[in-house]
């Protein structure tokens, strides 16, 4: 069971290396790496390349790690015993099964997307550990105890907002992914636009580095901002020339909304043109 590229996804060698390394290892994958590079979409690529279902499990800051086991609904059960309910007698009509419960009892090796495990509550992680390490837990209401048959694939996703605990960090294999460089990020275009003309992905590639590289920038452009901007350049056909343009009244590229996400940076760029405008 070896993880590769797909015809969606490019994964450098060092991405498949750490994936196939948690596979063999059987720990979780935990994957770093700045917003927009992929972490998330890496899971649904991981399942299409291994031919496995994927059971995604999207953290918020609400969420607890007893709703990834299960939840039993004690007021739907009293409602029902007030009501006279026949099948208030069997509690387990009242547990909700969670993610890792469905993972667990899969007939598949499935894969399991924790995803930005961060967002939760800084115990999140550390309520989990028993779980991770002997792949079982026990559903108290019932007496029953769910342990997985086969393993999951475990892949958690975090965009460092917040430390995660060193005993957690323990119990996984981890990678960040690194920014793609411009050839890695060329190879990532021609997936998702293959017919689209090499002098546009030259000049927007370029433009697009050089935003990155701004001093200052709050927000730098991701790898997804990028592919929208090429989308949108591509529907309003702008020329090439346009982004090699070196006016000093236009440094903001165009349709910039969709790599600029704040004022900040846009007003940014706005004074360096005012500046390159007084100092010419």
């Amino acid at each position: 069971m070896k993880f590769s590229s797909t015809d969606k996804y490019i994964a450098t060698k060092d991405l498949r290396i750490a994936v196939n390394a948690a596979i063999t290892l059987e720990r979780p994958l935990l994957i770093k790496g700045e917003p927009g590079t992929g972490k998330t979409v890496l899971a649904e690529e991981i399942a299409q390349s291994l031919g496995a279902p994927l059971i995604e499990w999207n953290i918020k800051s609400t969420t607890k790690a007893q709703q990834g086991l299960y939840e039993y609904d004690a007021v739907a059960r009293l409602r029902d015993s007030q009501l006279g309910n026949e099948k208030v007698h069997d509690i387990s009509n009242y547990i909700r099964k969670g993610k890792m419960w469905e993972a667990f009892t899969s007939k598949q090796r499935p894969i399991l997307l924790i995803d930005e495990i961060d967002k939760a509550d800084i115990e999140f992680p550390n309520d989990l550990l028993h779980e991770l390490d002997k792949m079982e837990f026990h559903v108290y209401e019932t007496g029953e105890l769910v342990k997985a048959e086969q393993r999951p694939i475990i892949l958690i996703t975090s965009n460092n907002e917040k430390d995660l605990p060193d005993a957690f960090l323990r119990r996984c294999f981890f990678h960040y992914i690194q920014f793609p460089d411009e050839v890695t990020m060329k190879k990532i275009i021609d997936v998702h636009f293959p017919d689209i003309k090499s002098r546009l992905v030259s000049s927007a590639l370029k433009r697009f580095y050089q935003i990155r590289d701004t001093p200052g920038l709050k927000k730098k452009p991701s790898t997804s901002e990028l592919l929208d901007w090429l989308k949108l350049l591509m529907v309003e056909d702008i020329d090439p020339e346009t982004l090699r343009e070196t006016n000093t009244t236009k440094l903001i590229p165009p349709l910039h909304g969709a790599l600029l996400k704040n004022e900040q940076d846009v007003h940014l760029f706005e004074r360096l043109a005012f500046l390159s405008r007084r100092n010419g």
